[in-house]
């Protein structure tokens, strides 16, 4: 599946914590042959923010932010000197750290973090393909119950819903690099699961501006897998199953950008509170 992946040399994938970021990055690094990068632990701000040491907020965020920019800085050389021959796949986007910024720090503290993460950001290349994955705040909030890990179960609802719409506000309008969008509420991305292997099919696929998958539920991935897997000889055969689930498909991408302009217009009437609870991610 390698050679699929030529038109897109530095993919990101991008989404709240539970959504499937790491699981995703990690099989895309595997099918490619490609170099992945992954948040450095060691941030020992961030505990402190967690545990509710309000001073420790902007150190925590300025400490993920200089570690990601040194990151993403050698991981590009590194790939320049190697002619680009295998992939970047990276767990983030630096957009990801001013997101969260805006979450948690004040107007001051945001005023500082501004200057710096305004120098770093231009000094780096953008991806040529981001992946965000979609994800509600309710199955975000099972997903982290499920993982048990003690930072992760102190993020109220109340946070999680401000981080989704967050995203999707930033999502809605972001047309640095070409946009694919999935929607993993109902999707199964265990390792070695049909939906994740459809998921990975559907990645190495052309993708300009910006695109949707959606999940199905409704016995239509059956006819989704066997069409990909016959190939183009199953097309004419299948013609009527293809209707079907086009008939499916569309309304559904009707609702995920539905959910997209709710967002933006809810973000743009109020300004974003200041998180309590949780800290920068």
């Amino acid at each position: 599946m390698a050679d699929l992946f030529q038109s897109h040399r530095y993919i990101a994938i991008e989404g709240p914590a539970g959504a499937g970021k790491s699981l995703v990055a990690e099989m895309l690094a595997e099918e490619t042959g490609g170099r992945r990068i992954a948040d450095k632990p060691g941030n020992q701000f961030l505990s402190r923010f967690q545990g509710g040491d309000r001073s420790a907020a902007l150190p925590a965020q300025m400490w993920l932010l200089m570690s990601r920019y040194e990151q993403l800085c050698a991981a590009a050389e590194e790939h320049a000197r190697c002619g680009h021959s295998t992939p970047l796949i990276a767990d983030y986007i630096l957009q990801r750290d001013k997101l969260f910024a805006c979450l948690n720090l004040n107007s001051e503290e945001l005023a500082l973090y501004n200057r710096q993460y305004a120098h770093f950001r231009e000094q780096l290349p953008s991806p040529d393909l981001v992946i965000y994955l979609q994800t509600s705040p309710q199955v975000l909030r099972r997903r982290l119950r499920a993982r048990k890990l003690a930072r992760e179960q102190r993020i109220t609802m109340a946070y999680l819903e401000r981080i989704v719409a967050a995203y999707e506000h930033f999502f809605f309008h972001y047309t640095t690099s070409d946009l694919l969008v999935i929607n993993t509420d109902r999707i199964n991305l265990a390792e070695g699961s049909p939906d994740l292997q459809l998921l990975l099919r559907r990645i190495a696929e052309p993708i300009r501006g910006r695109q949707y998958f959606l999940p199905f539920n409704d016995g239509s991935a059956s006819v989704y897998r066997k069409i990909l897997k016959a190939g183009r000889s199953a097309v004419a055969a299948s013609a009527p199953a293809l209707r079907q689930l086009t008939g499916r498909l569309i309304p559904g991408i009707f609702q995920v950008a539905e959910r997209f302009s709710s967002a933006s217009g809810e973000i743009s009437r109020r300004k974003l509170t200041l998180a309590s609870g949780s800290g920068p991610a």
